[in-house]
């Protein structure tokens, strides 16, 4: 493999002056502003609804905000991979188990890159898949419900990033290993990285009815960085792009040890090729242990499966399975037009936006036009597979959205703005600041067949001035752009939850029709369900005991419960009876260390309580049902562990 090496140092510390001057205080305030015309545009009024759902990652939170666009309106925090006091997620015990992973029960995750179902190359609303960096996982949000309905680990892998994205009718999700680690994993020393430590990608089947997911198989790369990843489009579909750094495969001071080839890769993975493998039983079973984390919605419970194995390809073995196109320089985004044709490779580190060609790449492949080859792997010829280079349009390149008017959208991380250039020309159209530091941005079905060209949202880093001051941690932003004129136009900042990485948006008419209003009482399957007053009871069973409770506009069934003794593990298993859309119920008793539940119409849900101490404890409903919210209460009295009090229960002191 060809290398040159720069002067690292240099190049960083320019990056860094330039980070400075774009996020200094004060600057640029006037090229900020934005006139009542354009606010105008993102204004929604009251009563009124937004045009189109967006999904933001919150990173380090673990969750999924949606948010109305082009408003910028938080409606909810969907709780993903992080335990959630508001909904008891992750403290219920219906829902413990969509945190179990092999490491035990983790309650926090690190959600980067959501992505939305898909019916022939375009968005179908039926679900949101999103990844999980730290503990590799991929999750399912069911778009009826905007809950949480399954969670798989991903084994053999480590900082789950080039994820999750989804082929053009959700054949696959895709999860893509950032760092590379022993596979299997075993005590081996750092310095033997080079050659022995390996990239684990993981292909998830989705069943197109339910949604579920598994793990079909597993290709073993080279132990190079994998970051981001983008399905084939159209005539490029069966294919899945992966943008790769660290082709030095060095595992110190990666910040100059790993900037030193001049170019690194963007794999081209056949992933129809490795079905073909699959079938002819070309592969090796591995033996390991994932959880898959699944809720039923019936039962209304969330089981874990634990899985022994996964089928590994290896590229060296697998001929025409993968390739490497070389990219300048540490790519980052990866990034694939509508059409299927052009694939856009943002290298941070590159004065330039290199874009390649899948027809020259399908070419070259067939006239085995190659640069010799990484670990078997062969390497095209650059000039060979390039379609185009867009000249300095600006610096730090690391993302890339389309339009449906075959423009492309680029940010520049250190050079904070939004570059719009055109495809096949290279041209650059327009640039717009961004304040400060972007990222990631998102046109709603940009990363599809379809794109729906009318608004960007670009997530920004760093925005200091921009918002009243919160202490040392200010927080970080989306900016709303026009994109339907031929000139961007800003016409909204907005405070985001977590950290932004990528976001999905979609119009509001291929979800809201669907959305469930309330749980069927009459479906409800759960094991511990209380379907009417009459069969509400207290069941002890040794040092457990079972409430059968129920809860409706404004009181509890039972709301009077004697014969608890000091130390009993008491399991609450309680019952929404409303039928009627919006009117969740809350409970709390004082002392439970889980969470509060709130408690959607028609469900069931339960948390524990261990009394600690004799006396007479009251619980209540946490959210505003009604005018008689305040009386909707009742008390458990607790006794002393020897006392021979029998359990009773009632209502209106019956």
């Amino acid at each position: 493999m060809k290398s040159r090496i720069i002067n690292t140092t240099s190049l960083l510390v320019g990056m860094a002056l330039l980070i400075l001057a774009a996020c200094t205080p004060g600057g640029n305030k006037n090229s900020g502003a934005i006139s009542g015309d354009l606010a105008q545009r993102s204004f929604v009024a009251p009563g009124e609804h937004d045009e189109f759902y967006g999904f933001i990652s919150g990173g380090f939170n673990g969750q999924l905000s949606v948010i109305g666009l082009p408003s910028g309106r938080v409606f909810k925090n969907i709780p993903v991979f992080s335990v959630d006091a508001e909904k008891a997620y992750g403290f219920n015990e219906e829902t413990k188990a969509l945190l179990n992973t092999s490491f035990g029960f983790v309650p926090w995750g690190d959600s980067h890159h959501p992505d939305i179902s898909q019916t022939n190359g375009k968005l179908d609303g039926r679900w949101v898949f999103i990844n999980e960096n730290n503990t590799p996982r991929i999750a399912r949000i069911d778009l009826t419900t905007f809950e949480t309905v399954e969670i798989i680990e991903i084994p053999n892998s480590a900082g789950n990033h080039s994820s999750s994205y989804v082929t053009d009718n959700t054949e696959y999700v895709v999860a893509g290993t950032r760092f590379a680690v022993p596979v299997p994993q075993r005590d081996m020393s750092i310095n033997d990285y080079k050659g022995n430590f390996k990239g684990a990608m993981s292909f998830l089947k989705v069943d197109q009815e339910s949604g579920e997911m598994n793990i079909e198989f597993q290709i073993l790369m080279p132990g190079f960085d994998y970051d981001k990843a983008h399905p084939g489009r159209g005539k490029s579909h069966g294919w899945f792009f992966f943008t790769t750094y660290n082709t030095e495969e060095a595992n110190s001071l990666m910040e100059v040890n790993a900037s030193q080839n001049d170019k690194d890769f963007v794999a081209a993975i056949n992933w129809k090729k490795a079905e073909e493998y699959l079938a002819q039983g070309n592969f090796t079973t591995m033996a390991t242990n994932y959880a898959h984390n699944l809720y039923d919605e019936k039962t209304q419970t969330a089981t874990t499966t634990w899985e022994k194995e996964v089928k590994i390809l290896d590229p060296a073995k697998c001929p025409g399975l993968v390739y490497f196109m070389p990219m300048p320089k540490s790519p980052h985004g990866c990034d694939v037009d509508p059409t299927g044709e052009y694939i856009v490779g943002s290298g941070k580190l590159s004065a330039n936006v290199t874009v390649h060609s899948f027809d020259k790449m399908i070419k070259a492949i067939e006239e085995e036009k190659f640069d010799g080859d990484a670990y078997g792997i062969p390497i095209l010829n650059f000039e060979d597979v390039l379609a185009g280079v867009v000249v300095q349009p600006g610096l730090g390149p690391l993302h890339t959205e389309f339009d449906n008017k075959g423009n492309a959208y680029t940010t520049f991380f250190i050079s904070s703005e939004v570059v719009k250039w055109k495809l096949g020309t290279w041209e650059v159209i327009d640039r717009k600041p961004t304040y400060y530091s972007v990222g990631h941005l998102m046109i709603p079905g940009g990363n599809s067949q379809e794109p729906f060209g009318k608004y960007l949202v670009a997530m920004n880093k760093i925005t200091k001035d921009r918002y009243l001051p919160t202490g040392p941690e200010v927080t970080q932003s989306a900016q709303l752009y026009d994109i339907s004129g031929e000139k961007m136009e800003l016409l909204l900042d907005f405070p985001t939850l977590g950290e932004p990485h990528y976001a999905a948006g979609i119009p509001a008419d291929l979800i809201k029709p669907n959305s469930k209003k309330i749980y069927s009482l009459e479906e409800n399957e759960h094991p511990f369900v209380t379907k009417s007053e009459k069969d509400a009871k207290v069941v002890r069973d040794g040092n457990t005991v079972h409430v059968y409770m129920t809860m409706i506009r404004s009181h509890f069934a039972p709301d009077n419960i004697e014969g608890i003794k000091e130390g009993d593990k008491v399991y609450f298993h309680v019952t929404n009876l409303e039928q009627d859309y919006d009117v969740p119920h809350g409970i709390s008793i004082i002392g439970a260390n889980t969470s509060e539940l709130l408690i959607m119409p028609g469900q069931t849900e339960t948390f524990t309580w261990t009394p600690k101490g004799v006396g007479v404890w009251p619980f209540y409903c946490t959210d505003f049902c009604s005018a008689l919210h305040q009386e909707m209460q009742g008390y458990v009295r607790v006794s002393d562990r020897n006392s021979d009090i029998e359990l009773s229960w009632s209502l209106d002191g019956e």
